[in-house]
């Protein structure tokens, strides 16, 4: 029996024990419902084995039950037998960030919206449960999810636990706004990794007529007369703009975004509008143009893109193992300038002709990355906003210095906590200093070593852990996985299939 499927018997053994425990404590769904704070068809997903489960809502399930439903001891952990050569190929996945935009942007259409090869990950899974709470009808087939939005949408009935864990959740504003007069939203959560304030999401919806005023635990969105704007973006955030493109969307006339971010996930979005009938310009650049439509009423199909991201943590797993590696479906376009830094730090790879993504815009390659000597870049490795250095990137670069000749100084100047992440690796035998909370050095080259650490509650910083992890011989602990999950799906198999040894404990 195959892992995937020994998996899927567990949830559905898992799924049969809380419905008879249900049920001898004579609960309907709907009241077990209430006492999750969920929906009733959470529950009967849950009770068929269709729903995966994070740790603690298992534990809380448990305390509703008063019965312990497996042996946990509050986490999931994995055990890595690391040093182990990695081979063969392994396919880049769709992009959780693509695919949260994406989510968010089918809320502005009335018809029905397919959405293909959408990663079954733990922030899809929020965001879903929000959508189940406000009347959002979605069905999964595989990796294609169909949704309907409601005639009328319930926002007082809002998953408020489910939304304040996904920054991603903000995005919600720019399509709901088009369906209602006002509603609660509460605070954005995500990775834990400093100050992040909803300031360029404010200023600019503002701009559109959106008012939002914070409250104590939750804002309050509520609109004027939506009208048209010309907009310079706070900063060149991700979600920020692809907030105020999904309000400009639905506004008949013409908005201008400056300084809007163009990274891989806003065009992502620019495309998928545009099959909707919405005239958006300038894509790939920091200036757009958006003419939006007022009624969005129609079934629309379209494939989530590659995740750049995914791609260059195969590729950082492949030089700290010292591996020959194919990583294929590399979405080449956010990845140019990492593998032009890699090549200057002495990489030998080689990549094959450009192809399309099924979503017919997004351009790939397959990257094989051979065993190289690599050496310290003379100068900083910084994360820029595109087509620099992706942010999200940049933490790879860290497990990778430390198999290079040299000092490296990584500059992670957007987050002030995520630097000090870093420096976990030295419990794995890396040599890195922090010089302050956005700036580390890293000395190499250093043989890692196993240990036992509990993840970062930031999702590459966790993924950068297991990556050093991978390249340190003897066993590795690491505890309480689910920042990863929420990011990379069924990665501890997929990383098994190109010879890793993760044990899911």
């Amino acid at each position: 029996m195959s892992k995937k499927n020994s998996a899927s018997d567990s949830l559905q053994k898992i799924g049969t024990l809380i419905k008879s425990l249900r049920s001898q404590k004579g609960l309907t769904q709907g009241d077990f419902a209430k006492l999750l704070k969920t929906s009733q068809s959470a529950v009967a997903r849950i009770e068929s084995g269709n729903q995966n489960l994070t740790t603690n809502e298992i534990l809380k399930i448990g305390e509703v039950l008063h019965r312990k439903i497996i042996s946990l001891d509050k986490s999931i952990d994995f055990k890595i037998i690391g040093g182990k050569k990695l081979s063969g190929s392994i396919e880049t996945n769709t992009s959780k960030n693509g695919a949260m935009g994406l989510l968010c942007a089918s809320l502005l259409n009335k018809g029905t919206t397919i959405l293909r090869r959408v990663p079954r990950i733990e922030e899809v899974n929020r965001v879903l449960e929000v959508f189940d709470s406000i009347g959002v009808q979605y069905k999964w087939e595989g990796t294609t999810l169909t949704i309907k939005p409601p005639k009328k949408f319930k926002m007082s009935n809002l998953q408020a636990e489910s939304a304040s864990k996904i920054r991603s959740a903000l995005m919600m504003i720019g399509s709901l706004i088009h369906h209602v007069e006002s509603f609660d939203l509460p605070h954005a959560g995500g990775c834990k990794m400093g100050e992040r304030t909803i300031a360029a999401h404010r200023y600019g919806l503002e701009e559109l007529g959106i008012k939002i005023d914070t409250k104590s635990d939750f804002y309050k969105i509520s609109k004027k007369k939506l009208h048209r704007a010309d907009i310079v973006m706070y900063e060149a955030g991700d979600t920020a703009v692809i907030n105020i493109l999904l309000a400009a969307a639905g506004i008949p006339q013409e908005t201008n975004i400056s300084f809007a971010s163009s990274n891989y996930q806003v065009q992502e979005v620019c495309f998928f509008l545009q099959k909707m009938g919405v005239i958006v310009e300038g894509i790939g650049t920091h200036r757009l143009k958006v003419k939006g439509i007022k009624d969005i009423n129609m079934t629309i199909e379209f494939s989530c893109a590659e995740d750049p991201i995914e791609s260059m943590m195969f590729i950082a797993a492949a030089i700290v193992t010292q591996s020959e590696l194919t990583v294929k479906k590399c979405p080449i376009d956010f990845l140019a300038l990492e593998l032009l830094k890699l090549e200057k730090m002495g990489l030998k790879y080689k990549k094959s002709k450009v192809y399309k993504s099924e979503n017919e815009h997004t351009d790939l390659v397959d990257v094989v990355v051979y065993p190289s000597k690599l050496v310290a870049p003379a100068d900083k490795i910084a994360a820029m906003p595109y087509p620099g250095i992706n942010t999200d990137n940049l933490p790879f670069f860290v497990p990778i210095a430390t198999q290079a000749e040299g000092q490296t100084l990584i500059h992670d100047w957007m987050w002030e906590n995520r630097a000090i992440y870093f420096t976990e690796l030295n419990r794995l035998g890396a040599n890195i200093k922090l010089a302050d909370p956005h700036r580390v050095f890293v000395i190499g080259k250093t043989p890692l070593k196993a240990a036992q650490i509990v993840c970062p509650p930031a999702l590459r910083p966790a993924m950068i852990i297991l990556i050093a992890m991978l390249a340190a011989p003897g066993e590795s602990i690491l505890r309480n996985v689910y920042a990863i999950e929420r990011g990379y799906e069924d990665i501890a198999n997929r990383l098994n299939s190109i010879g890793a040894d993760i044990k899911i404990v």
